[in-house]
C-alpha cells in the first residue's frame, strides 16, 4: 500500500497540516513522518515530535502523497530534498506544499510550468499533481488535497466537511 510522507524539520509549522493529517488518518491512509536524519524535531509551535524514519530510508516509489509544511526551510531546502521530490513527481505521485514549503517545491523545479501560489494570486492552487497553498489557506489546502486523494465518500461528505471546517457550521 502506498503511503503519505510528511517531511518534518525543526521549525515545521504543524498547524498548517493538522487538518490534512486528520483527514488522512480518519480515512485510513498510512501517514509517515520523516525528517532528514530520522531524529525528533521541534515544531515552530514548540512541540517535540518523534518521526518514523529518515528521508533516506523512504522509497520514493512507495509515496502516494508527499507533504512539505512551512517554517524556516533552511534545514530542508537542499539538493537531497529536491532530488527526492523530483523522484516522487516522476512516479506520478501527488505533492503538496504550504507556506514556505512551496519555496522548497519551487527550488526543486516542481513548480516549473504549472499554476501555483508562486505564479498566481491564489490562496490555494491546484495543478494536476501539485497543490500549493499560502499559510492562511490551510483549511482549503486540506480539502483540496483530500479531494485529489479521493478521501470523500461522496459530494454530501465533501459539502459537510466544507461546512464544518471552512464555514464553521455546527454538525448535529
Amino acid at each position: 500500500m502506498k503511503k503519505t510522507l510528511v517531511l518534518l524539520y525543526n521549525t515545521s509549522c504543524i498547524y498548517e497540516i493538522v487538518i490534512l493529517n486528520y483527514f488522512l488518518r480518519f480515512t485510513g491512509k498510512e501517514v509517515v513522518f520523516a525528517s532528514l536524519d530520522g531524529k525528533e524535531i521541534t515544531s515552530m509551535e514548540g512541540y517535540s515530535i518523534n518521526v518514523s524514519d529518515s528521508l533516506s530510508n523512504i522509497a520514493p516509489e512507495e509515496i502516494e502523497l508527499m507533504v512539505v509544511p512551512g517554517g524556516d526551510i533552511r534545514e530542508i531546502d537542499n539538493v537531497t530534498v529536491w532530488d527526492f521530490l523530483k523522484k516522487v513527481r516522476d512516479n506520478n505521485s501527488l505533492i503538496a506544499g504550504i507556506c514556505a514549503g512551496v519555496d522548497v517545491l519551487d527550488h526543486a523545479g516542481i513548480l516549473d510550468g504549472i499554476v501555483s501560489t508562486h505564479s498566481a494570486d491564489l490562496d490555494v492552487a491546484v495543478a494536476d499533481k501539485v497543490i500549493t497553498s499560502r499559510a492562511n489557506g490551510y483549511v482549503d489546502f486540506a480539502i483540496e488535497v483530500a479531494k485529489k486523494m479521493d478521501l470523500f465518500e461522496d459530494e454530501a461528505d465533501l459539502q459537510e466537511t466544507i461546512a464544518f471546517w471552512r464555514d464553521y457550521q455546527r454538525m448535529q
